[in-house]
């Protein structure tokens, strides 16, 4: 035997299955900043590429892996911060019928990656249920009723989508080129914060560096998305809310008092419901409702008055008042349309 393949007193040769040495490798990461490939190596005594063929199945399995250089140029392994492994799940019965009923509403995001994650989640589910218990919580979830508003269909989104909930999940900042309506496309470097669903849409939310301001962008016209070697912080005191601020919608702008009279046919439908948390309600003898806030995006707002036609009367601002009587007039007078 060489000095080469002679094994240190003390120290004999790790021969274990690829779970239990993926458990090691695990516990390594856990229990520090994190280690290098080298590091990993030596500690379980098999070579880098085993080591990179075990990261990789670390990875597929859901741990949030990520990799940093060091000044010396190799790459550092770790868990995102804070992270610790979770307990198995479970579910009670009535927790799992909330789930379906969940999962129903959330046709808008089909041909997304995150529908694959859905299928992919209930199918765990399915695989752990009787058949016969499936079969009615899928029967329970039946809620889609036909609609006729329009869908939209992320199918040819979906690789910019893996590549934002990257970025997203491990906190790394990318390059962004957005084509907004009617307007020449722009490039933006950014931290994406989070996502939201709106009406059935798709919007990212984070901090644009060239704007130095939070901003939105609806996926639908963002053209391509590039993760770049860069980590960001989410600050601690973000909310989603600031994205919004007190826009009625998500257009942000220059709030207004809004006072809005309802008929009486309709008012039962405005009392039932809360439409801004400024929102105040005032009660008519003859039944009508007046609601009065404070809020922005304007455009947000007339198009859900002109649902309510013709029960509907805008009262203030004066502005907004025009701009209401005006649009109908438009509509009903121009004959914009004729060939």
């Amino acid at each position: 035997m060489t000095d080469k393949t002679k094994k240190k007193p003390g120290k004999p040769a790790k021969k274990y299955s690829q779970a239990a040495r993926l458990h090691d490798v695990i516990r390594i990461l856990e229990s520090r900043y994190g280690a290098t490939v080298d590091e990993l190596a030596e500690e379980c005594g098999v070579t880098r590429r085993t080591i990179y063929r075990d990261l990789d199945a670390i990875r597929d399995a859901g741990y949030p892996l990520i990799s940093d250089p060091e000044d010396d140029g190799r790459m550092l392994y770790s868990f995102i911060t804070g992270y610790k492994k979770l307990p198995p799940i479970t579910f009670s019965l009535e927790e799992l019928m909330t789930l379906y009923l969940c999962r129903g509403q959330l046709g808008f995001l089909s041909g997304t990656p995150f529908q694959d994650d859905l299928d992919a989640i209930f199918g765990r589910i399915r695989s752990s249920l009787p058949p016969r218990s499936v079969a009615h919580l899928e029967r329970i979830a039946e809620t889609a009723t036909p609609k006729f508003q329009g869908e939209r269909d992320y199918a040819a989104k979906k690789e910019l989508l893996k590549e934002l909930r990257r970025a997203l999940l491990y906190q790394y900042r990318i390059d962004l080129s957005y084509t907004p309506a009617r307007r020449d496309t722009e490039t933006y470097r950014f931290d994406p914060y989070t996502l939201l669903f709106y009406e059935g849409a798709l919007y990212l939310g984070g901090y644009a560096h060239n704007r130095d301001a939070l901003r939105l962008f609806l996926i639908d016209r963002i053209e391509q998305v590039t993760v770049l070697n860069e980590r960001f912080e989410v600050p601690e005191d973000f909310s989603a809310d600031d994205l919004t601020r007190t826009s009625f919608g998500l257009i942000d702008e220059e709030h207004q008092t809004i006072k809005v009279r309802f008929g009486a046919e309709i008012s039962h439908l405005i009392r039932e419901r809360t439409w801004h948390p400024s929102q105040k309600l005032e009660e008519k003898v003859d039944g009508s409702l007046i609601l009065t806030f404070a809020a922005s995006g304007e455009k947000e707002i007339l198009a859900w008055l002109y649902s309510y036609l013709p029960h509907v009367q805008v009262l203030e601002p004066e502005g907004l008042r025009k701009v209401f009587y005006q649009s109908l007039r438009d509509g009903l007078l121009k004959d914009s349309f004729k060939q």
